[in-house]
């Protein structure tokens, strides 16, 4: 493989943690194997691996950005990630509130509500 994917493997194991990356490559075929090399590449290797924003603030960003375009499938995974980013409820809290402004009460409702299940998963939130 390459750097940017090896770099990109690393800031994934850090970010979401070995058991969520040992699942995913686990579940990875053949057929979906270029699309796991994509993003690992891409969204991990090369975004999450820049150095001008903190894990915290890309987490926030991610986050903000799941809930405003409706891509709720994936906020629960990015709240577990914040165990490892640094970015508190409270944070996770604010950026919701830009989206209920920015994009819409409904995204940021429905988002909190996932939100709330994960963070009380997790322990985090009664």
């Amino acid at each position: 493989m390459s750097d940017r994917f090896d770099r990109g493997m690393a800031t994934r194991r850090s970010v979401l943690g070995d058991a969520h990356v040992d699942r995913a490559e686990a579940a990875t075929s053949d057929f979906d194997a270029p699309f796991q090399t994509f993003i690992t590449e891409g969204a991990w290797g090369t975004v999450w691996s820049r150095p001008d924003l903190s894990r915290r603030e890309r987490s926030l960003i991610t986050l903000a950005l799941l809930a405003a375009l409706g891509n709720h499938e994936e906020v629960a995974m990015h709240v577990r990630a914040t165990a490892n980013t640094g970015a508190t409820p409270q944070d996770v809290r604010e950026a919701m509130l830009h989206v209920a402004v920015y994009a819409g009460v409904p995204r940021a409702n429905y988002a909190l509500r996932i939100i709330k299940a994960t963070y009380a998963e997790m322990g985090v939130l009664p």
